[in-house]
């Protein structure tokens, strides 16, 4: 999990508001950091199973979000990728 202040950062950054936790773009973003994290975590427990069917949850859950993000408002969509650097 992340930790209080890196969320907080995040909902900061990427948040349409101060207490902005449920925004398509804050959500993308947090599970973003954590989808790095897995990821680093894999490199290191490369025979980690179980772990794994959670990172690939999160990998769908994120990939339905930008989706819906797409459809609704692609400035934002394209504003949210270029922060985080995703799909170059």
């Amino acid at each position: 999990m992340l930790e209080k202040t890196v969320k907080l950062e995040i909902e900061k950054n990427f948040g349409r508001h101060e207490k902005d936790t449920g925004s398509p773009e804050v959500q993308v973003a947090l599970l973003t950091k954590r989808i790095e994290a897995l990821s680093q975590h894999f490199k290191k427990h490369r025979k980690d199973t179980n772990s794994r069917r959670g990172f690939l949850k999160l990998i769908g859950r994120r990939r339905r979000l930008l989706r819906y993000l797409q459809s609704t408002d692609p400035a934002r969509y394209q504003e949210v990728l270029k922060k985080l650097q995703l799909r170059k």
